[in-house]
């Protein structure tokens, strides 16, 4: 269906890939994947006809319909539903033909035209309008506001629903799931594996790719390469590739200086000319063999936080919204150093209100929000993207909002900084308008780690960020000491950087005793959303406790309010009790990992007799490792009965 054959592309004067050759069949679903840069938005654009290739050749049958999301979104008085409706363009164009006959005043053309529309499903088409959009967030009572009312990311999901709308064969996504929330994500997953056309999409989101694609194409190092299997299963082949590389490298390079000592030795010996100019041909036409990328890798680090009081910041029965939009209300919450809360719930259900309350940059309504003294709170979320000075370096922003704890620093420590989030050498000096917005979401990052927060206020902090990255910031919150809030679509970032989850929605906030299996269970069963008038009633995936609690008979929340405050306090002092054992489990598995490490350096060293006075030192660190995980197992049993308590 889609070809292409020993296909070069570049932008500007940089070779994206080259000697690409690649089919893609009817129905496929394929991910693109790759580091940012690489080129995977750009092949998207060579499969749609925007770009040509510069060297090779891309055939696509000429009659092929090919849907994309539209980049920019009229900000017009147009509905939102008309506007997704009208991504069927085989029924506008019936439309059209059924207003030109009707004005000709050609009966019989219009009763073939509104036959055509009927069996085009025509009638249905609103309804279906209405339901991809609702699926990807939007409110039933929105679908007739104007384009012109919503955000930018709202406006985005308009556009994704207008291209699923259209009646294609072939479907292109870049990054899809960046302006939706976690139920959104779900919804798509569902649909895109229904799809019967053939998919494209490009994403970071692993799990994402996992649950729709059945092959994945690769750009690494100017090379475009086709795996089977979703992405997981695309991941263990590379490695395996990249193994198997390296080793024939290593191989290569043995052969290599075993030829140049032997034309180095007898270069100068007539007798042995022949055998010399042979070796020599030998090196000129060996094979290049390429090796693991040698790209930048992040290894982030967030710096041990001054203090560490507990709780660092409560809730109690706080009402938040916005002048008298009440979002949520009696909402309850203690917060410790070690607590890792994952914020569920759907779009505009109020996980952002939430977040911004516990910052303190909304003000309650009513209830009350009591802060530690030594609290120092780190928000990072799209707005704190958008307002970096497009003008300025990464170091002058560095020094302005990393606050007074940056006052004392050098400029080579504020380069060591943003050295470990990828900002080396002159780049630092670079100004922020050239940066991508992987980049300025790095920044922001490295910005708000310096001044040593304490609490993490972590809202979508995956847009933009590729594998790498998002993998350095999952293994930098899992050391982390202080405590972390995240809203995300990113179910990987959810599921390794969280342990316990809230959900927000009904105007309430709950704890969700579950997981994200049980969530997205929850949310297939159509369970509501949990509502302000049931108590203290806890979303789960159960069959007893999904039953509409919005219709909870009305004695089960007529308890006292001082039951509902005392119930709130033991559940704090329970996850209080809890906070400073897993903590102390995530530094016993720190600590465990590297006398690991030490234990394999000192039995490789053992190997040699000269060595035997690191003999006491090995049963020193093997006696100190026993003892760690003895401590470990008896953690984990002390923390698995407290939650099965």
């Amino acid at each position: 269906m889609l070809t292409l054959r020993d296909v070069r592309l570049r932008r500007g004067p940089r070779i994206l890939f080259e000697q690409a050759s690649v089919g893609v069949f009817r129905g496929d679903k394929v991910g693109i994947v790759g580091r940012n840069g690489s080129g995977k938005s750009s092949l998207l654009a060579l499969i749609r006809g925007e770009l040509a290739p510069d060297l090779g050749d891309y055939d696509a049958p000429t009659d092929l319909c090919i849907a994309v999301v539209e980049q920019s979104v009229p900000d017009s008085a147009q509905s939102v539903i008309e506007y997704v409706r009208e991504g069927d363009a085989e029924l506008i164009r019936i439309e059209q033909a059924i207003a030109a006959a009707h004005a000709a005043g050609d009966g019989h053309r219009e009763a073939q035209r509104h036959a055509d529309y009927d069996a085009a499903g025509g009638y249905g088409a609103r309804s279906r309008a209405a339901a991809l959009a609702t699926g990807l967030g939007f409110d039933t009572a929105e679908l007739e506001r104007p384009l012109h009312e919503f955000s930018g990311g709202l406006r985005m999901r308009a556009a994704l629903a207008r291209a699923l709308m259209r009646r294609s064969d072939v479907l292109l996504l870049d990054e899809p799931t960046n302006h939706l929330d976690l139920d959104a994500v779900l919804w798509l997953e569902g649909w895109l594996r229904a799809y019967r056309g053939t998919l494209l999409v490009v994403s970071h989101d692993r799990e994402f790719l996992d649950g729709i694609v059945s092959r994945t194409l690769h750009i690494e190092n100017g090379r475009l390469t086709a795996y089977s299997g979703n992405y997981s299963a695309f991941e263990r082949q590379w490695a395996a590739a990249r193994e198997r590389n390296a080793a024939l490298a290593e191989s290569q390079r043995r052969e290599i200086a075993h030829v140049e000592s032997f034309v180095e030795r007898f270069r100068a010996k007539a007798s042995k000319a022949r055998q010399v100019q042979s070796r020599i041909k030998w090196l000129t036409r060996l094979p290049a063999i390429i090796e693991a990328q040698g790209e930048e890798s992040f290894a982030w680090q967030f710096p041990e936080p001054t203090k560490l009081p507990r709780p660092l910041v409560a809730l109690d029965a706080i009402s938040s919204g916005y002048g008298s939009r009440v979002v949520f209300a009696g909402a309850s919450l203690s917060i410790s150093p070690g607590d890792r809360i994952g914020v569920l719930g759907r779009n505009g259900a109020g996980k952002s209100t939430l977040m911004r309350t516990v910052a303190g940059s909304l003000p309650p309504l009513a209830g009350e929000r009591v802060a530690a003294p030594d609290l120092e709170v780190g928000f990072f979320a799209q707005l704190e993207v958008e307002q970096l000075d497009a003008s300025s370096c990464s170091i002058e922003a560095l020094g302005r909002g990393g606050g007074p704890r940056l006052a004392g620093w050098t400029v080579q420590q504020k380069r060591d900084h943003l050295g470990r989030f990828g900002f080396r050498g002159e780049r630092v000096f670079e100004p922020v308008r050239n940066f991508s917005g992987g980049e300025r979401a790095r920044l922001t990052l490295a910005i708000m780690v310096a001044r040593r927060p304490n609490l993490l206020l972590l809202d979508e902090p995956t847009n933009h960020l590729d594998f790498e990255m998002r993998s350095a910031l999952l293994l930098a919150l899992q050391d982390y000491a202080g405590a972390v809030l995240i809203v995300s679509h990113d179910r990987s970032l959810l599921r390794g950087a969280c342990d316990q989850f809230m959900v927000v929605g009904g105007g309430a906030v709950r704890p969700f005793d579950g997981d994200l299996e049980d969530y997205a269970a929850w949310l297939a069963k159509g369970a509501p959303e949990p509502s302000a008038a049931t108590g203290d009633s806890h979303p789960t995936a159960t069959e007893e406790t999904v039953r509409p609690l919005a219709r909870a008979p009305r004695q089960s929340t007529a308890q006292p309010a001082v039951n509902r405050r005392d119930a709130r306090r033991r559940e704090a002092a329970a996850r209080n009790r809890l906070s400073p054992l897993r903590a102390e489990l995530r530094a016993i598995e720190a600590e465990l990992a590297t006398l690991t490490a030490k234990r394999g350096e000192l039995e490789r060293a053992l190997a040699d007799p000269a060595n035997f006075e690191l003999a006491a030192e090995f049963g020193q660190l093997t006696a100190h490792t026993s003892a760690l995980e003895d401590r470990w197992l008896a953690l984990s049993e002390e923390i698995d009965a407290a939650q099965r308590a």
